[in-house]
């Protein structure tokens, strides 16, 4: 019987008591392969729940970061070491302190795609689901310092009727889905019902049906009564909603929105990881009880 790389890393994740947890937006294959799908905080949750040893985290590196952070007692594997995430790299904590000297009456919310280091001098993390009711639940007379995400938090103010100082950052996937991909995708499939991510641009999200997180396009497509659906977010998205809804059509807005971050983790780097013990993710404790104060506020 001939030994396939799938059954190599089964016998290894028993072997290390490892699970493997893929992000909604990596290779439809890798996410084949993951005990756990979902979106970054979710399985860096479902991660410290498990009685595992081993998180092999397939996505990058602000993920496994957090997964470190939730279970500092595990041993936490990036499979490929050089996913970054380009939005997350755009602040650092030396840029939010000095915001912070600038604003110093402000509270700081920031999206839970940063390092480490920004959500250790952050006073609120947040995901694309809950960014709304973290602002909503902050004292009105507090400013708010809102950051990597500019289009996030300018959907979260608008939400909220709050003003934000936002900080420049954007998701480059998100912004190359345009307003004129909706249109002609919608020209395509005139019957479909169009959702996208919360980080896309605010033209994009004023013609769309639902502007939504990865969990909230699961929902959606699994509970509303149609059977079409253009997606504005990373292209990764449409397998698991294909997979999950065989009986429905998927259209990506465009099929430019790919992250090259998120398709760095093959099969074989999964294998490889599982193999060497590669490569681990740990985070400094004075770091991490700093930025675990910030992921426990947005849960209070």
């Amino acid at each position: 019987m001939v030994e396939t790389i799938e059954s190599k890393i089964e016998a290894l994740k028993k072997d290390r008591n490892a699970v493997i947890l893929a992000h909604n937006y990596q290779l439809g294959e890798v996410q084949d392969i993951a005990d756990i799908v979902g979106d970054s905080l979710e399985l860096a949750r479902a991660a410290a729940s498990t009685d595992a040893d081993v998180i092999v985290f397939c996505g990058v590196l602000f993920m496994a970061e957090t997964a470190a952070m939730l279970s500092p007692e595990k041993t936490v594997l990036l499979p490929a070491a050089n996913a970054g995430c380009p939005m997350a790299d755009m602040i650092t904590a030396d840029q939010l302190r000095e915001m912070k000297q600038e604003h110093p009456n402000a509270d700081v919310v920031c999206y839970v795609n940063s390092s480490a280091e920004v959500k250790a001098e952050s006073d609120y993390c947040c995901t694309s689901s809950n960014a709304t009711e973290v602002v909503a639940g902050i004292d009105k007379k507090k400013e708010i310092i809102f950051v990597p995400d500019k289009n996030l938090g300018g959907y979260t103010a608008q939400q909220t009727n709050r003003k934000m100082i936002l900080w420049e950052g954007y998701c480059h996937v998100h912004t190359c889905i345009r307003d004129g991909d909706i249109v002609k995708a919608k020209q395509q499939h005139p019957n479909a019902t169009v959702m996208v991510h919360c980080e896309c641009s605010s033209l994009v999200r004023e013609i769309a049906d639902a502007v939504l997180s990865t969990s909230g396009m699961l929902k959606l497509a699994k509970e509303f009564d149609a059977d079409e659906f253009i997606v504005g977010t990373e292209v990764g998205m449409l397998h698991r909603l294909r997979k999950e809804n065989p009986d429905k059509k998927f259209y990506p807005a465009t099929e430019a929105a790919v992250c090259p971050n998120m398709k760095l983790t093959t099969v074989e780097n999964v294998l490889w990881a599982l193999e060497g013990m590669e490569h681990k993710i740990t985070v400094p404790n004075d770091v991490r009880v700093l930025a675990m104060k910030a992921l426990e506020a947005m849960r209070a």
